[in-house]
């Protein structure tokens, strides 16, 4: 049954004296679950121009790491990858990782429709019309000890507030892999090797393809190499925050 308007209003209520929303940075009280404080937006550093066209690695100034053009980073000119794009609105830091590991290992869903709009914001003018929105998959073994799919919820949420088509299960995880924190870049290659599968045939079909935070890119490079062979078009990635350099922080 439908809630209506006046009780989810005090639903809502009665959830705020339980729990009262707190700012997921700062911890300082606001006015609505998922919201930031001021001093925790300032601090939130976003992913601007100039950046790699390929995988969206910020420059820290024109040309700065990238080839004579502007265009490319060095990574992406040696060993391009397989997906087209790769943007991200939020650089991963001591600040976006307290959104981050809420959401991923805590199940804090309240701030996910924000994230899709700040992850959609990024990229959104490239994806074509009829393009469809893919989550990279977890094994069923974690997926039923965590629960849920954080690149799923973001994926869903993304679907309905940009009108796309959305396919949870058209890509799954067939080999259970260790855990990508704190492994560099070839243990990460290594990891996920083969460990990905189709359940259905791809004609051309855009993908748009989601996770949480992009490190080395390995997840994304192996899911967007089975796509481009089983026939795909275009594969471009989304996710909500981008590692920009070497970093400690766990994920």
């Amino acid at each position: 049954m439908k809630m209506s308007a006046p009780w989810r209003a005090v639903l809502s209520e009665a959830q705020n004296l339980i729990w009262p929303p707190l700012c997921p940075v700062s911890h300082q009280p606001v006015r609505a679950h998922g919201e930031l404080a001021a001093e925790a937006w300032s601090r939130l550093r976003f992913v601007a121009d100039p950046l790699c066209r390929t995988c969206g690695l910020p420059f820290d100034y024109p040309f700065g790491g990238a080839d004579v053009t502007g265009r490319f980073c060095a990574s992406c000119i040696a060993r391009p990858p397989y997906y087209d794009r790769a943007r991200a609105p939020l650089v991963y830091d001591e600040v976006s990782r307290d959104l981050v590991l809420p959401l991923k290992h805590a199940d804090r869903r309240e701030s996910v429709e924000r994230f899709a709009r700040w992850m959609w914001m990024s990229i959104g003018r490239q994806v074509q019309d009829g393009a469809l929105i893919l989550p990279v998959p977890l094994h069923w073994k974690r997926l039923m000890k965590r629960r849920y799919n954080q690149a799923g919820l973001l994926a869903r949420a993304m679907a309905r507030q940009a009108g796309l088509g959305f396919e949870p299960d058209l890509l799954l995880r067939r080999k259970a892999t260790p855990s990508q924190a704190g492994q560099g870049a070839r243990s990460r290659k290594r990891n996920v090797s083969g460990a990905f599968e189709l359940t259905g045939k791809l004609e051309g079909q855009d993908i748009l393809l989601v996770d949480d935070v992009l490190t080395t890119g390995a997840t994304v490079n192996a899911c967007a190499s089975l796509l481009k062979r089983s026939g795909s078009g275009r594969v471009d990635v989304v996710t909500l925050c981008r590692v920009v350099r070497e970093t400690d922080l766990t994920i």
